[in-house]
């Protein structure tokens, strides 16, 4: 395999210590990859309008967010191995990393267009820009075929070909059905609360985000390193989900009791209706009167609407039971990683980093 040169900053004293990967780094990557799916659309004689159009949706929908998704692979292969990576290593990681952000941008592509939504990254989403209306449906489902060109391009030798295809499409399988119950469950425009529950929340997070946003990186470094043996996958599984759900249940937290100057955005869950993990908890202790302020307040187009529903969140003391439950769950998570068995090669580290960089976030 052919690799271009990649700019690392190592030194003899990194070299047997695992090292975060950086933005930039990361990101260094794409263009190669980019022009892997351009040259493979090539091959069909794809007129160059078209080529032109496919370009433009690959720059603008997988570039511009954060990565987090994308760089926790080679940042959990650095630390399967306790090393930094070489360059072959790098590489590889790396282009796996990019399959979880095309995977996250063909979900965001369709995302915004089921919700209506109207910015993306503070610029109008795909769907909405000039010239593209509908055709964005047909985007999205180019940005996922083009996960499988590269795993055929990068992985087609590679031992675990075969669970790397399978898991991406095992993954994008239940975030579509997280996202079924999502859109069922809680539609904008028609506000029943008797659909909502904890057990339907739960489906929702763990399917809609705990598997592709948290499990599939680490699992993707572990077949990347043939570590991933059934024990290790299980164990892996058996953490990342709770804290996926505990990522997930903190973000809803934010959404009402975060500051707007910290988490970038104003919140809109009560507005939109969403079936949150706070109004859900508001559902298991309110009194009949607590439950009318709720159906008559919730999901409705209104400041003061919204207003009242916050008060009573207030009122019902939902910031300290989100605080009892976060040093629970991270208590519980703490208690998961300690218990790892390493001996197939799965480091307790991996895990600690996830939770390290979501316990009492802020933004």
């Amino acid at each position: 395999m052919h690799l271009v040169p990649i700019q690392r900053n190592c030194t003899a004293a990194v070299a047997n210590m695992a090292k975060k990967t950086t933005l930039k780094e990361f990101e260094s990557v794409y263009p190669r990859l980019e022009e892997a799916i351009l040259d493979h659309a090539k091959s069909y004689r794809l007129p160059q309008t078209e080529l032109d159009w496919l370009k433009q949706n690959l720059e603008v929908n997988p570039l511009g967010g954060k990565c987090n998704r994308g760089m926790s692979v080679p940042d959990s292969v650095s630390l399967l191995l306790g090393a930094a990576l070489d360059d072959e290593q790098y590489f590889q990681a790396a282009t796996l990393g990019w399959m979880t952000e095309l995977l996250q941008a063909f979900f965001l592509v369709s995302d915004d267009m089921m919700d209506g939504s109207i910015t993306r990254r503070g610029k109008p989403c795909w769907y909405r820009q000039q010239g593209v209306g509908m055709i964005a449906i047909n985007d999205a489902f180019l940005l996922e075929a083009a996960i499988y060109i590269l795993l055929k391009k990068f992985f087609r030798s590679h031992p675990s070909y075969v669970d790397l295809v399978e898991l991406f499409h095992e993954t994008s399988f239940q975030t579509e059905m997280g996202q079924l119950c999502d859109l069922l469950t809680a539609p904008e425009d028609s506000v029943n609360l008797d659909n909502f529950s904890m057990q339907k929340y739960q489906f929702i997070v763990i399917y809609k985000t705990a598997y592709y946003s948290f499990y599939l990186p680490v699992a993707l470094a572990l077949h990347q390193l043939n570590l991933a043996t059934p024990k290790n996958l299980k164990q892996a599984e058996d953490i990342l989900i709770p804290l996926g759900e505990y990522f997930q249940v903190q973000d809803d937290y934010l959404d009402n009791f975060g500051l707007p100057e910290h988490i970038g955005k104003i919140g809109t869950d009560i507005k939109d209706n969403k079936c949150s993990w706070l109004v859900n908890q508001a559902l298991e202790v309110a009194t009949p009167d607590q439950r009318k302020i709720l159906e008559d307040n919730y999901g409705q187009k209104d400041d003061a609407k919204e207003a009242l529903v916050k008060k009573l969140y207030d009122d019902m003391g939902l910031k300290q039971r989100y605080e009892a439950f976060e040093e629970k769950r991270a208590g519980e998570i703490r208690a998961m990683i300690s218990q790892v068995d390493e001996s197939e090669g799965l480091k307790k580290e991996v895990f600690t980093v996830f939770l390290d960089k979501i316990f009492k976030r802020t933004k």
